[in-house]
């Protein structure tokens, strides 16, 4: 021990302030951390519920369709698959796979890069 109490005592707050410094920089990257696995959470959620919706209601579809008209599985079965399909491309939008929903949207595109000429 110190025979002067003062000495001891800023030390001990030199201390005091490495370790500080040393958790707040632990928790930055904690955080951080934390975050990211949220935004991996919320994104998985989003792609999941955009998938199930869509084939729920491209079944929903099919199985009204089925109700009018007597096709009876025919209805369910295609507009399920088709569900099946809106909902695969809206995964892929959203994932940054595929860019435009329909080439048509590039044709918008090209006509007014060649007004621009």
């Amino acid at each position: 021990m110190a025979t002067d109490p003062k000495d001891s005592l800023e030390d001990r707050m030199s201390r005091l302030e490495k370790e500080l410094a040393q958790a707040k920089t632990g928790k930055d990257e904690s955080d951080e951390a934390a975050n990211e696995r949220q935004k991996g959470y919320s994104q998985a959620l989003k792609l999941s519920s955009e998938f199930i919706a869509a084939v729920i209601v491209g079944a929903m579809i099919g199985y009204l369709l089925d109700l009018v008209l007597p096709t009876k599985p025919w209805g369910l079965i295609v507009f399920l698959l088709l569900g099946f399909c809106a909902g695969v491309l809206n995964v892929l939008r959203t994932a940054g796979v595929v860019n435009s929903p329909h080439p048509v949207d590039r044709l918008g595109e090209i006509r007014k890069r060649d007004k621009e000429r």
